[in-house]
């Protein structure tokens, strides 16, 4: 049984975070930025993709709980970095607020009167900053964590974890590019961790094997 939690940084590859300025009633310069952070069943970007297999995840809407939330210590950051700090939920209390709803996790802060915080607003304003992305702690080797599944279409395994429970959310971040993933998990440790849990993609991988061994090219 796996008990480690491995970090997870995951952008969406579809779905829209509506990130934006609010608008103020009385016309003036808002600096209140809102978005999804987390949306529920949707597909994440290709978390890698070796060739004769690619992998996605979803996160199932009982992963991230109201206690879940609350318990966290949230940073609102710019690209995952920590240094470029905008707004903190501190176990449900600080400058950055959030919701849970149907579709996800909502989060709504004021920006800073900082040097990011004029960045913030100005990138939003003008669609530089158009993603969002969220970075938390599960158990890939867990199957009551992640749940596994695959089919093959083209030749191709596609294989989908569901994740449906996390340890903790460590951050919110603003981005210009949701199409692609970032992860602390490289691409070869993944795909270790599936073939170790997934018996169909384990032996998939076997029987390639076997045959480039036959063809008399073996791999490394």
């Amino acid at each position: 049984m796996d008990k480690k939690e491995t970090m997870i940084r995951r952008q969406w590859l579809e779905a829209d975070c509506s990130l934006k300025l609010r608008e103020r009633e009385d016309g003036q310069e808002s600096r209140e930025i809102e978005g999804y952070a987390i949306r529920f069943n949707e597909l994440s970007a290709v978390l890698y993709d070796d060739g004769n297999e690619e992998m996605r995840e979803v996160i199932d809407p009982s992963a991230i709980t109201d206690d879940v939330l609350r318990s966290s210590d949230i940073r609102m950051t710019m690209f995952h970095d920590s240094q470029l700090l905008l707004a903190r939920s501190k176990k449900g209390k600080g400058t950055l607020t959030w919701e849970r709803d149907d579709k996800g996790v909502k989060f709504i802060f004021t920006a800073p009167r900082t040097v990011d915080g004029d960045k913030a607003v100005e990138l939003v304003r003008s669609g530089v900053l158009d993603g969002c992305s969220f970075a938390f702690t599960t158990r890939y080797r867990d199957a009551r964590w992640v749940e596994r599944s695959s089919e093959t279409k083209g030749g191709k395994v596609r294989t989908v974890c569901r994740v449906r429970r996390v340890g903790g959310i460590f951050d919110f971040t603003l981005t210009d590019n949701p199409a692609y993933p970032t992860t602390s998990v490289n691409s070869r440790e993944l795909a270790d961790i599936l073939k170790e849990t997934h018996e169909p993609v384990a032996k998939i991988a076997e029987q390639v094997i076997e045959m480039k061994r036959e063809s008399g090219k073996y791999i490394i």
